[in-house]
């Protein structure tokens, strides 16, 4: 391994010929200096990783010489070491990004453990997590082969995007593909799970998660009940990792009381998953009730048009009598003028801001060559999620109300999984085309790679005819027709789509916060 070159820049070097030799033993490559002036021209001329700096030398002083040195080389760390406590130097020092501060008379193993810190530190870390993940990786194993019930299940979801966050971090590519084959495993079973159990949660009279239709009334209600004005944002497509990330910010302005997840219904796409969150009933209870408010695969009319509408219709079956806004963002300018509505909407009790970014950056990804190397795998997908979050009016408004201390809930309606297996499918040209589900009268399908229902009654899902079978892709498959096959895969696979059946699109974030 290249040696880890060390520049000391000390008027008394000579006196430090011990512990230089100290460092020379454990593998240090150590080049030293008696003046400010010296050391710079040295790290212009020379490949420098950490800089042990006295800040009282004769001719510039060490903090100049700091100062003139970050110029050099911006990212350097330096140590700077002193004989005086005073606060207004270790202020200068740490105002002009010092890695470390040491009071001297160091000791070798002072000297050792700040350069382990700056230097080592990140192969620590990453070394530590990816032991700890062999440990946990047993763990998961062995939770998967027993029987989960939906709360365990969300528990091992979480556990998994814990560890894909950290070894992320850790740039431990080894062991982050042990998690991808781990997480592919589980969403094997998981699927297998709602196979098995999810007909039986709708019609169920209890002991069935929350999903969809219920969670308004089960979590939402109940928090709005108790606060004199509550926003809930829902931001379209929004995966638990995606929350994960962009939590830390948030909590700056925000507490976080409860995080929970609950299941999206079947198909996890806007249409049917919002307009059943608003609704609060199943889609075929909507199409029942409120025939002109459901719009069904093959008209041509926008099918989340009237979520305002369902909602109110809510609040009317719940009675209760708020006073409510919605509002919808789907491009700058209309987040931009939300913000600006934001001093008049918080005069309301309820109001509802739904936010369709992440969605479009996930059908950007599949459709633009740009977005595509910009989020060219679920971290840099994250990290795109991010930074657009950093700098949307999204966040501007969480900022303005935390400061006015209203309530916040943060959710979604649905999540998106990473495609990469091709299932074919046969289907006529009414066929609807959603890639991860398929709902038609005719359809020719790889009974293995799906969740299959000839019974659309039987998930409460709309029936275009006598003989309308819906299926859904489980873990990472898509449908590809036989017709031009290898171009419809190659197009398609890595990119982010849903409807089917996976963790990544069913278990979707639900976020209670208080202003700090």
């Amino acid at each position: 391994m290249e040696k880890v070159n060390i520049l000391w820049a000390d008027d008394e070097i000579d006196l430090l010929k011990p512990h230089i030799l100290f460092l020379t033993e454990k593998g240090y490559e150590v080049i030293t200096s008696n003046n400010g002036t010296d050391a710079i021209e040295i790290l212009k001329g020379k490949k420098i990783d950490l800089v042990f700096l006295d800040e009282n030398m004769p001719g510039i002083s060490g903090i100049e010489t700091l100062s003139r040195m970050k110029k050099i080389d911006p990212e350097i760390p330096i140590i700077m070491i002193t004989k005086s406590e005073e606060e207004h130097i270790m202020e200068d020092a740490i105002g002009t990004q010092i890695a470390d501060y040491l009071i001297k008379p160091v000791n070798p193993n002072q000297i050792l453990l700040s350069i382990k810190k700056n230097l080592d530190k990140k192969r620590l870390v990453s070394q530590k997590t990816s032991s700890n993940y062999q440990q946990e990786f047993r763990n998961i194993g062995m939770s998967l082969s027993d029987k989960l019930s939906f709360d365990e299940w969300c528990d091992v979801y979480k556990n998994i995007v814990y560890w894909e966050l950290e070894l992320e971090k850790s740039k431990d590519s080894g062991m982050y593909e042990i998690l991808k084959s781990q997480k592919q495993e589980a969403n094997n079973l998981f699927s297998r799970f709602i196979e098995k159990n999810y007909i039986d949660w709708l019609h169920a009279k209890n002991s069935f998660p929350n999903l969809s239709h219920t969670i308004f009334k089960n979590k939402v209600i109940p928090t709005a009940d108790k606060e004199n004005c509550t926003f809930l944002l829902l931001i379209d497509n929004l995966r638990y990792d995606q929350w994960k990330i962009i939590q830390p910010i948030i909590n700056e302005y925000y507490r976080t009381d409860d995080e929970v997840l609950y299941s999206a219904i079947l198909p996890t796409v806007t249409h049917y998953a919002r307009n059943a969150f608003f609704a609060g009933l199943m889609p075929s209870e909507i199409q029942k009730l409120y025939p002109h408010l459901w719009v069904g695969e093959d008209d041509e009319e926008g099918r989340n048009l009237h979520e305002d509408e369902l909602m109110r219709e809510q609040f009317k079956r719940l009675g209760k009598t708020y006073s409510t806004s919605y509002t919808k963002v789907t491009n700058l300018n209309a987040g931009k003028k939300m913000v600006e509505s934001l001093p008049h909407l918080i005069k309301n009790k309820f109001n509802v801001i739904v936010y369709n970014f992440v969605d479009m950056l996930s059908h950007a990804r599949t459709e633009m060559e740009v977005i595509k190397e910009l989020a060219q795998d679920e971290a840099a997908y994250r990290s795109l999620t991010l930074s657009w979050f950093e700098h949307s009016p999204l966040f501007e408004a969480i900022k303005y109300l935390a400061a006015k201390k209203c309530k916040l809930i943060i959710t979604t309606d649905h999540g998106t999984v990473c495609v990469n297996e091709a299932s074919r499918v046969v289907g006529d040209k009414n066929v609807n085309t959603n890639l991860r589900y398929k709902q038609g009268k005719a359809l020719d399908y790889n009974k293995k790679d799906v969740f299959e229902v000839k019974n659309p009654a039987d998930i409460f899902l709309p029936k275009v005819n006598v003989s309308t079978t819906y299926i859904f892709a489980k873990e990472d498959k898509f449908f590809a027709y036989p017709n031009n096959f290898n171009h419809y895969v190659s197009y398609y696979r890595n990119t982010f789509q849903h409807g089917g059946i996976s963790l990544e699109e069913m278990l979707i974030p639900f976020i209670t916060l208080s202003a700090k």
